[in-house]
């Protein structure tokens, strides 16, 4: 039996240790705070990158602009529009630059043209084509049906008269 305890004290040690590394693991992993922003010196170009950081979307958080993003990545982007703004290029430039590394998604309205029609315009074609099965649907016409004739209506007269339902007490006639 000591044998045993010995054995159960090894393995919850171990699996204590285990514990402590996966806890010790997922506290390391995190994405350091990002470094604090640095403004530019110039007023005007820092307004200049400010109305561009509202423009601009997160590429880790997606539906936030980097203006609100606390994420690391979205530091790197805001610095990025000021380094490219500090050195002179204009705002068109540092948004084909950053459509060039990141794709159109990192514009909150991307450009029209080929590749972005279905972004643009299959919200209205889907609309447009709702609205045009409703209508079919609404204008087509159901078939109509011939009144019975005196025979049938006799029969049917006759059928519903013998009708019994066997599970009916003599209470439900």
């Amino acid at each position: 039996m000591s044998r045993l305890a010995a054995l159960t004290r090894r393995a919850g040690r171990a699996f204590a240790a285990l514990l402590c590394l996966v806890a010790a693991s997922t506290a390391v992993a995190q994405e350091p705070p990002p470094a604090p922003d640095r403004p530019l010196a110039d007023a005007r170009q820092e307004s200049r990158a400010q109305a561009l950081f509202d423009d601009i979307r997160c590429v880790v958080c997606q539906h936030e602009a980097i203006a609100d993003s606390p994420a690391g990545i979205a530091a790197d982007m805001r610095q990025l529009v000021r380094e490219q703004i500090a050195a002179g290029r204009s705002d068109a430039q540092i948004r084909d630059d950053l459509v060039r590394r990141y794709g159109d998604f990192v514009l909150f309205s991307p450009p029209v043209r080929a590749g972005t029609w279905l972004l643009w315009f299959g919200p209205f074609v889907v609309v447009l084509a709702v609205a045009a099965a409703l209508l079919a649907f609404a204008r087509r016409r159901r078939p109509e049906t011939a009144p019975l004739s005196a025979e049938e209506e006799a029969r049917l007269a006759e059928i519903l008269a013998d009708r019994r339902d066997p599970d009916a007490k003599p209470s439900d006639d």
